[in-house]
């Protein structure tokens, strides 16, 4: 190994070894109480040594975020495999509701925390998502083909979709399911439920 390759392997552990105490930092003290100080001293590095590989806080959460999409797009690719367009849009809406319920604190910091994203200037796109929204609007589009949903517009239907998937989880995020006086077994069942019923609404 050369010199060069040692080098970009050396950065690229050390982004591994900021972005994994990052995630753990802000998953358990919260985006607002994590610092770059705070970042710095779980891994006994300086300040400045983060600095040199992200320039603020923002760009640190931006990087995390898009972690934990590919990690969402890896989930689809995986799951969401049925070569019937209207199975594949019912395997893609349970995937994305069981990985929410999966992983609660990874998608509050994907969906629900409220926080400054100033790392994506004003004349660039904020990519996190993209390729997992495309993957839901293709499959619409490939079900819309066959006239196969009520819908007239995809972008309506994708809209309409992720509505329902992301209520469920953010009412299991933020513990509003127990408003229903109901045990874990039950409020998953109820869950499955809600979203086979909203399938069959949808479907001409």
């Amino acid at each position: 190994m050369g010199i060069s390759e040692r080098k970009e392997r050396d950065r690229q552990e050390m982004r591994g070894k900021i972005i994994d105490a990052a995630i753990s930092m802000f998953l358990t003290e919260g985006y607002e109480k994590t610092s770059i100080r705070n970042i710095a001293e779980k891994i006994e590095y300086s300040p400045a040594t983060i600095y040199l590989y992200y320039k603020d806080k923002d760009e640190l959460l931006y990087e995390v975020q898009k972690q934990a999409f590919e990690k969402l797009e890896l989930e689809f690719e995986a799951k969401v495999t049925s070569s019937d367009p209207m199975e594949r849009l019912e395997q893609l809406c349970y995937t994305y509701v069981r990985f929410g319920k999966n992983n609660k604190e990874m998608y509050d910091l994907m969906f629900m925390m409220k926080a400054p994203m100033n790392c994506v200037d004003e004349d660039e796109t904020w990519n996190n998502n993209t390729d997992s929204f495309d993957f839901l609007v293709k499959c619409l589009t490939d079900c819309m083909e066959k006239n196969l949903l009520r819908f007239d517009n995809v972008m309506t239907a994708a809209l309409s979709v992720w509505a329902m998937g992301h209520g469920l989880v953010s009412l299991d995020v933020s513990c509003r399911f127990k408003a229903m006086q109901m045990d874990e077994v039950s409020i998953n069942a109820a869950i499955e439920q809600a979203i086979g019923q909203y399938l069959k609404l949808i479907k001409a």
